[in-house]
């Protein structure tokens, strides 16, 4: 049984980064899927930050690869396996969700943000370079995905606030969702430095208006922890 699920991490991360070669590219909702069009709001990053994908794909196949050679059945990596199962299963197809929803893309966004999240922190001591740190960068890019996510379809449907108002909103829960994750592997700098680059394109995008700031505030929380934490465990 534990040979089969490192066979389907491997089985799905192969899936995960071949479904944008089929799946018509997503590059923020349209403007026929929400009421009020989201044009560049202020909560997405500026574009050459989605660059980390291709990172991520790469890094996630090789540490399955990996897995499924020399860790076929160690215990350590079956736990971070099956959280990690249920974000490559999602992530798999949420291209097509997003293109078709804005609502299920976000909601979907947001579990297998948190299926990578517990891979994460289920990761394996050994082995840093093959899980640990991979898994950090993939969770670490969800987590503030999924609240760009929100935060579009939110202002899209007109709920409340205007898209400045649910971007500062959004970045501030990425930004807590961040730093609770990280407080629990203060080491583990992959997660949080993740975090980072997609609130340095948020600051790249906005420039110095008020989600600009906030986010860059954020950013330096995010590195300020980590290197307290680098501080004060050396």
């Amino acid at each position: 049984m534990k040979t089969l699920i490192a066979w389907g991490v491997l089985a799905l991360s192969v899936a995960f980064a071949a479904a944008p070669l089929v799946t018509s590219p997503f590059t923020g909702f349209t403007a026929d899927q929400l009421p009020v069009p989201q044009i560049d709001p202020p909560v997405q990053p500026a574009g050459w930050a989605f660059s980390i994908w291709g990172l991520i794909y790469l890094w996630l196949i090789v540490s399955a690869a990996y897995g499924v050679r020399k860790r076929p059945r160690a215990e350590d990596w079956r736990r971070a396996r099956l959280p990690l199962l249920v974000a490559l299963g999602i992530g798999t197809p949420w291209l097509a969700i997003a293109n078709a929803s804005a609502i299920w893309a976000t909601i979907t966004i947001f579990i297998m943000a948190a299926g990578a999240i517990g891979a994460f922190l289920m990761a394996p001591e050994r082995d840093v370079w093959l899980a640990r740190v991979p898994y950090g960068i993939f969770a670490g890019w969800l987590s503030a995905a999924s609240f760009v996510s929100l935060g579009s379809t939110a202002a899209g449907y007109g709920l409340v606030m205007n898209q400045t108002g649910w971007a500062i909103l959004c970045i501030i829960l990425a930004t807590l969702l961040a730093l609770a994750v990280q407080s629990h592997r203060p080491r583990a700098a992959s997660y949080g430095l993740t975090v980072a680059w997609a609130l340095m394109a948020i600051v790249v995008a906005n420039g110095f208006n008020v989600p600009g700031v906030v986010a860059l505030a954020s950013l330096a929380a995010i590195l300020g922890a980590l290197a307290l934490a680098r501080r004060v465990s050396s």
